[in-house]
């Protein structure tokens, strides 16, 4: 019973999370996916994570203004964790004042601190990402399609296929690849490392614990992190 809770209310935050990036897709750019490649974007992440239909209207309603619904504004916050990780934290709020002290508050408890806007993002590339499960295509035709669309790199593995593209090509490649391929599991703006930090198995613990906060915080959509950890010292930390 408490396992089956426990799941309920992971579920309910992705739900949650997925809801808010409707909402701003449709505020944003209208409720009509075929018009707004940010909405149709996020309704096939919702779908991937079997959010229910009727959310997933109703959350675009309340975007596009049909119902009463919180005005959420999308902000960066910056930071630091242990070992020197540079964190990017990207956050859609209805209460500015109130998501900038949780934020703090999770960096400083988890061995972190918070940055001014910039203090790390130079370490990052912003890139267009595409992302299909492996059945959805052989490594050869993924790649194929991918460049043909305007893909700057496709990496294909066991588990799936990574399509990046520039980020003013990103709903041009997605549509490309939705029409031969179908919908993907994720389509979106990231933030991809230059380079990577090796982080020790202490220093790990805490950079985890420091994530794990980061992401229960209902406003906080993605965190993007620089950091590396050896694969034997994963497998202790997990076993």
């Amino acid at each position: 019973m408490y396992r089956k809770g426990a799941q309920d209310k992971k579920r309910a935050k992705v739900f949650g999370k997925l809801g808010r990036e409707l909402q701003v897709a449709a505020k944003e750019g209208g409720g009509d996916p075929s018009a707004n490649p940010r909405l149709r974007a996020a309704i096939a992440a919702a779908r991937v994570a079997n959010m229910p239909k009727d959310n997933i209207e109703r959350a675009i309603k309340k975007g596009a203004g049909e119902s009463d619904g919180s005005t959420y504004e999308e902000i960066r916050y910056e930071g630091f964790g242990p070992g020197g990780v540079a964190l990017i934290v990207e956050v859609l709020t209805d209460n500015r004042n109130r998501t900038a002290s949780e934020v703090r508050t999770a960096f400083s408890k988890n061995g972190g601190n918070m940055a001014e806007t910039g203090a790390v993002s130079f370490m990052f590339d912003r890139i267009g990402e595409i992302r299909y499960p492996s059945s959805a295509a052989s490594d050869d035709a993924m790649f194929e399609a991918a460049l043909d669309a305007g893909a700057a790199d496709v990496l294909s593995s066991a588990e799936g296929h990574e399509i990046a593209c520039a980020p003013a090509d990103l709903h041009a490649v997605a549509g490309v690849l939705t029409e031969r391929f179908g919908d993907p599991n994720s389509a979106k703006l990231v933030w991809r490392p230059q380079s990577t930090v090796s982080v020790g198995e202490g220093e790990a613990q805490t950079l985890f614990s420091l994530l794990e906060a980061l992401d229960d915080n209902d406003d906080v959509q993605a965190v993007s992190a620089n950091y590396e950890i050896a694969e034997e010292t994963m497998e202790r930390l997990t076993a």
